[in-house]
């Protein structure tokens, strides 16, 4: 059975992006910008030196709040796969969910099983690629992340940014990093001990 490595995506691959509307951090909605932080590109070989299969797993509902449109979504996912690609980085599978139950698009506002702290992605991906979750790992930056994780049986890394104030606080990561860097270091020591 493979192993996993699970990343959530802005606040642990990509700076958020600060909705002077809302005063909040959100998704990048266009693909001018999407930053990653240093040392994403580093980290990730090292997983795949690890021979971890990498899987993205995003809550994306700013299409079903009404703040853009899919295709501004889907532009910053093919500009970051692009950028992989460049790199050598190849990502098994990029999971997203658009929903939100509180979501002003119809077609999107619901409550489903994908978004986090749902485990739908985890399930299908443990299905489709024979994973060995106890094996795996979650890194994210928010509870969401690490109850989705914890509810797989994942060992899970909480990324503390400071963009993810009043989003986590509520859970018990097994690891917590300042940043990918450091998540990819507590695995590398971990690796092998499984």
């Amino acid at each position: 059975m493979d192993k996993a490595v699970f990343l959530d995506r802005d606040g642990v691959i990509n700076y958020p992006v600060l909705n002077p509307k809302t005063n909040e951090y959100e998704a990048p909605h266009n693909e001018k910008d999407l930053k990653l932080f240093p040392g994403v590109i580093g980290s990730l070989k090292e997983l795949l030196e690890l021979n971890y299969k990498l899987f993205l797993i995003s809550n994306q509902p700013d299409c079903a709040k009404g703040k853009t449109s899919l295709e501004g979504l889907q532009s910053v996912q093919k500009k970051l796969n692009s950028i992989f690609l460049k790199k050598n980085i190849i990502f098994t599978e990029y999971y997203y969910c658009y929903h939100h139950p509180q979501g002003i698009v119809s077609e999107y506002s619901t409550v489903c099983e994908c978004r986090k702290p749902g485990n739908l992605f985890l399930r299908k991906a443990r299905l489709q690629y024979s994973l060995n979750m106890p094996s795996s790992w979650m890194i994210g930056d928010r509870d969401s992340d690490i109850h989705c994780g914890q509810s797989m049986g994942l060992k899970t890394i909480l990324i503390k940014q400071f963009h993810s104030d009043g989003k986590s606080g509520q859970s018990n990561p097994e690891y917590k990093a300042d940043d990918l860097t450091k998540a990819v270091s507590i695995i590398k020591a971990n690796t092998g001990r499984n």
